[in-house]
C-alpha cells in the first residue's frame, strides 16, 4: 500500500464529496465506482487500491464498516455516519422495504418493538401458469408447520430477515421518515398473510385494531386484488376486521365482494378451532 500522505492531502475533498451527494450507505463496489471516477481530481495515484481507500476511509473519515453474516454469504456494507438500523437492513438489497413485523412497528400498530427486521427483496415477474385450487390442498398445506426464511444475520441486538417475496412491483410501497416500507394497507394485508412474520395472530389483531382511522379498506381491497393470491387471504382479513370490533359494517362488506368458495384457515398448524360461517374460516379456539 502506499504512503497515505496524498490521500491526506485530498481529505477535505473527500470528506465534502460524502458529506454533500446525499447517500449514507454504501457497498464495496459503490465506493469503488467514486474512488475510479475522482482518483483524478482528487490526484491519488494508481497504486491506491479499492481496499486502500476503503481502508483510510474507515481509519480517518467517518466511514465505518459493517458485516452481515447470513447463512450462504456476508454481506459487507459501509456508513457514512451514524444510520440507524433500518436504513442498514434497507441497504443490503437494493430495492428492498421494510416489511411485516418492522412494517406494523413503523406505522405505529404494535406496542412491542420488534428486534427482528424484516426485508423484503422482490423476485423477477415470472410467468406461471395458476393451478386450480383445491379444498383438499388447502386443508393439507394448513395443517403443517408454515414454511419460514432462515436467511437471517445477527447485528448488535439484531435479527435480520431478507425475505424472497413474490414480484408485485413494489405495489403499495412508500416512504415513511425516508425508509421505504410497505404502506399500512399493505402491511395489514402482509400481516394477515403471514402471522409468524408478523408477531403471531394476536398481534396482527391488534394492529387491525389500531390501523381503524388510518387505513383505507377501498385501497386496501384494490392492492389484494392487484396482488391476485391464489388463497382467499380476504376471508382471513375480513374476519380480522370484524374481531377488531371497531370497523363498520360497510367496511367489512367489502371484503364480502370476494368470492367464497372455500374453507380457509387464519394460521398454520392450529390444534383447537372454532369456525366462522360468515367467513369461511378456521381460527383457534378463544381467539
Amino acid at each position: 500500500m502506499m504512503s497515505p500522505s496524498r490521500f491526506q492531502i485530498a481529505r477535505k475533498d473527500i470528506i465534502s464529496l460524502f458529506e454533500n451527494n446525499g447517500t449514507r450507505a454504501y457497498t464495496y463496489n459503490e465506493i469503488s465506482k467514486i474512488l475510479a471516477q475522482n482518483r483524478g481530481y482528487w490526484r491519488l495515484p494508481a497504486d491506491m487500491y479499492n481496499e486502500d481507500f476503503i481502508e483510510l476511509l474507515v481509519k480517518t473519515t467517518r466511514m465505518k464498516r459493517y458485516s452481515f453474516d447470513f447463512p450462504a454469504r456476508r454481506i459487507n456494507r459501509f456508513t457514512w455516519g451514524d444510520v440507524s438500523i433500518y436504513q442498514l437492513a434497507l441497504s443490503l438489497e437494493k430495492d428492498s422495504y421494510l416489511s411485516h413485523y418492522t412494517a406494523l412497528y413503523l406505522h405505529d400498530l404494535t406496542d412491542q418493538i420488534p428486534k427482528k427486521i424484516y426485508v423484503t427483496d422482490e423476485q423477477p415477474w415470472k410467468n406461471f401458469r395458476r393451478t386450480q385450487l383445491m379444498q383438499k390442498d388447502i386443508d393439507n398445506a394448513f395443517l403443517k408447520p408454515p414454511r419460514v426464511s432462515n436467511n437471517i444475520a445477527r447485528f448488535e441486538d439484531y435479527n435480520i430477515c431478507l425475505l424472497n417475496g413474490q414480484f408485485t412491483n413494489r405495489l403499495g410501497v412508500v416512504s415513511v421518515d425516508k425508509l421505504i416500507v410497505t404502506s399500512v394497507e399493505r402491511t395489514l394485508i402482509d400481516a394477515a398473510v403471514r402471522p409468524i412474520y408478523s408477531g403471531g395472530i394476536y398481534e396482527v389483531l391488534n394492529a387491525y385494531r389500531k390501523a381503524v382511522g388510518r387505513v383505507s379498506i377501498n385501497r386496501l381491497c384494490a392492492i389484494l386484488r392487484k396482488l391476485n393470491y391464489i388463497y382467499p387471504y380476504h376471508q382471513a382479513i375480513g374476519f380480522y376486521l370484524q374481531r377488531a370490533g371497531v370497523y363498520r359494517e360497510s367496511q367489512m362488506r367489502l371484503l364480502k365482494n370476494f368470492d367464497f368458495e372455500y374453507d380457509f384457515y387464519i394460521t398454520y398448524q392450529m390444534k383447537g378451532t372454532e369456525y366462522s360461517k360468515e367467513w369461511r374460516l378456521y381460527y383457534p379456539k378463544g381467539f
